[in-house]
């Protein structure tokens, strides 16, 4: 049985097409854009603009993942600055990912627990989606934390709940590489294994969402048909676009959003098939996405890592660390050129060019926001 059916087919929501006169190929960098308008519709688009600032400006902006390693000593502000500079109203900040060990995630949450409102005062950790909405209210930026893959139970069943009880509010199954509980999409894909089965149903128990971003074809596929939850991809976009592993398939997709859940599009260059990301190709992902399944089950998760930031914390950047780790992200798969992250001060650009490619003013507000609450909503204990 699914909780928290899927806003598609059934409401007529797949047949969305964005506005195919909004939507062209630019040569120069494989975006879509703007350029080449007729005169007739610059005032149509200069109105459209302003709709959507004002349309982000109200919304609730949700970042589902941020893409900075965090280290438990490093300064938090300048970190979370941009978010704070964004107008971002919920963050899950990524406290450890398969690479690192099981230990890092505990040590990375009790530093935050312990740091996080003495150095970014305008942050405010939650439990529930009505906290979420009352740190708006109060104008702070809402927080939770999430787990990329599954080597942070340390095999054990009872750290799903523990976690849950941190603060941790969706959880990967695996990053690139297979685990205990299932295949990584840069590796022998054998699916779910039996831990990875209870742990989904212990995720269920407890109000943790599932999430299938960097995670094998097959293991996606089996943990959204044992999940009776809605189940997300947090940060991943459409390989029918982009050709690479970390991308999704259009089954993908359509599975996620059979079980009520959300893809968040990313901001990361190799993902978007760009030398250098831009709000216009998030955009073209999004549209994409929308036009399989209806656009209640787009989100926007940049994935974004403020280099300057984690420099001056004395962490390496993501850049780098990806770039020393080729068995995590190996040359061949398509890791062979820099990593570069669209930033989250951006955003309201995303939405402008969500505007230009025809999303309705609702339909914005749900891709920036809306949709990763209702997931919250029917998942969260």
């Amino acid at each position: 049985m699914r909780v928290g059916g899927a806003i598609g087919r059934g409401s007529g929501c797949a047949s969305y097409r964005p506005d195919r006169r909004r939507v062209e190929a630019d040569r120069g960098n494989g975006a879509c854009g703007r350029r080449g308008l007729p005169s007739a519709d610059r005032a149509t688009e200069d109105t459209e603009l302003s709709d959507a600032r004002e349309i982000y400006r109200q919304s609730l902006v949700w970042d589902d993942h941020c893409g900075f390693e965090l280290e438990p000593a490093a300064p938090l502000e300048p970190l979370l600055r941009p978010w704070r500079d964004a107008g971002v109203g919920y963050l899950s900040i990524n406290v450890s990912f398969d690479p690192r060990p099981w230990t890092r995630a505990v040590e990375n949450i009790a530093a935050l627990r312990r740091r996080l409102a003495d150095e970014a005062p305008w942050c405010r950790l939650v439990a529930t989606v009505a906290e979420i909405d009352r740190a708006r209210a109060d104008g702070k930026m809402a927080v939770t934390f999430d787990i990329e893959g599954m080597n942070a139970l340390d095999g054990r069943l009872e750290m799903v709940q523990l976690y849950y009880d941190l603060g941790v509010r969706h959880m990967l199954f695996a990053y690139n590489r297979n685990n205990l509980a299932g295949s990584g999409c840069h590796d022998e894909d054998t699916g779910l294994t039996a831990f990875g089965r209870r742990v989904i149903d212990e995720m269920n128990r407890v109000g943790m969402v599932v999430d299938c971003t960097h995670t094998g074809l097959r293991t996606t596929l089996e943990a959204m048909d044992r999940s009776s939850r809605p189940v997300i991809f947090s940060h991943a976009n459409a390989r029918a676009l982009v050709d690479h592993a970390r991308n999704i398939t259009d089954a993908q997709i359509r599975a996620c959003a059979a079980t009520g859940g959300v893809v968040g599009v990313n901001g990361v260059n190799l993902f978007l098939g760009e030398e250098v990301p831009t709000p216009a190709a998030v955009a073209r992902h999004a549209a994409h996405i929308a036009g399989l399944v209806g656009a209640a089950h787009v989100g926007i998760s940049l994935d974004f890592a403020p280099d300057d930031a984690e420099a001056d914390a004395g962490s390496p950047t993501m850049a780098e660390t990806v770039a020393r780790d080729p068995h995590y992200w190996p040359k061949d798969a398509g890791y062979d050129r820099p990593v570069r992250f669209l930033d989250v001060r951006r955003l309201p650009e995303v939405a402008e060019e969500l505007a230009a490619t025809g999303f309705s003013g609702p339909e914005i507000a749900g891709i920036l926001g809306g949709n990763f609450r209702r997931v919250a909503e029917a998942v969260w204990r």
